[in-house]
């Protein structure tokens, strides 16, 4: 940061090359209000004989003894829209002249969402 100026421009050939390792930080895509199966994995209930358990969440909790649900219980809720930090990806080509930086793996948020793109912390 000492060769940098006040309000000079920084190109992306400036501070990658082809090669390093980054760390890319982003806000996912919401998924909105989702279930237990969705947003947690979990298996879903019988589908025939009778069951009128299909996509519930099941069990809350024991028994009379713990009387009541514990803390981190998965249950339905909002999903995505958190920031992801996806770590050790490679830059597979800079382009000075387009400002562009070709990243190799997968990148958190929808097309066009705003990145944050570090030099990798365990590479």
């Amino acid at each position: 940061t000492d060769s940098f100026e006040i309000g000079q421009t920084i190109t992306v050939s400036d501070m990658f090359k082809d090669g390093d390792s980054v760390d890319v930080s982003g806000t996912s895509k919401g998924k909105g209000y989702q279930g237990a199966i969705k947003r947690h994995g979990q298996k879903i209930g019988p589908m025939t004989h009778g069951s009128k358990y299909h996509r519930g969440v099941g069990s809350m909790g024991a028994n009379t003894d713990p009387g009541k649900v514990f803390k981190g219980k998965k249950m339905p809720g909002h999903m995505g829209s958190e920031r992801v930090t996806v770590q050790n990806l490679t830059v597979v080509k800079v382009d000075g002249e387009r400002n562009l930086l070709l990243i190799k793996g997968a990148i958190p948020g929808p097309k066009g969402g705003l990145l944050e793109i570090r030099e990798s912390v365990k590479a």
